[in-house]
């Protein structure tokens, strides 16, 4: 039994050498195909829905006539906070021009930021509110996060800011 032991090693081993060597020239081969390909390639070639590759939606920016929206502030510290506490603020904006404002999207640069928006157009001289909630949990020292507006404004985005000092609770208590 042990006579047959090095001879198959030997076997196996040259088995795997030739299976890792003509897997390369698969895919050296697949590569020249592939080039060969590019180059006889019509140069007036068209891209049909067949070929194109899709691509994400920007915001959906209102059509139409554009407002003025002005915030009270747009920026908001939330100071010292727990690791774990939620907190809020709420910006406040007032629809300075002479057009319906509608907001169409507000994002937040991450899932530990919720906004709540004013849904329906505001009307000229009308307010509206954004509230903002943060939820502190897993995060710790510094943070800052935005909420990025999408509006029939000029320019079509608005970006709010939230900042805050996560502390991380003393274990040891």
């Amino acid at each position: 039994m042990k006579s047959l032991r090095l001879p198959l090693a030997v076997l196996m081993s040259a088995v795997l050498s030739l299976l890792v060597i003509s897997c390369q020239n698969d895919k050296s081969s697949a590569k020249e195909d592939a080039r060969a390909e590019l180059s006889t390639a019509d140069a007036d070639a068209v891209a049909t829905s067949a070929s194109t590759v899709e691509t994400p939606a920007a915001d959906a920016v209102p059509v139409g006539p554009t407002t003025m929206i002005e915030f009270g502030e747009t920026k908001h510290d939330y100071g010292i906070i727990e690791q774990g506490e939620k907190v809020s603020h709420i910006f406040k904006f007032k629809n300075t021009g002479s057009e319906p404002l509608v907001l169409s999207n507000v994002k937040p640069s991450c899932g530990c930021t919720t906004p709540k928006w004013t849904k329906e157009p505001v009307a000229p001289g009308g307010d509206g509110e954004i509230m903002v909630e943060f939820d502190s949990k897993g995060k710790s020292g510094k943070q800052t996060k935005t909420v990025t507006i999408t509006a029939n404004t000029e320019p079509a985005t608005t970006v709010l800011t939230i900042t805050g000092d996560i502390q991380v609770p003393d274990a040891s208590s």
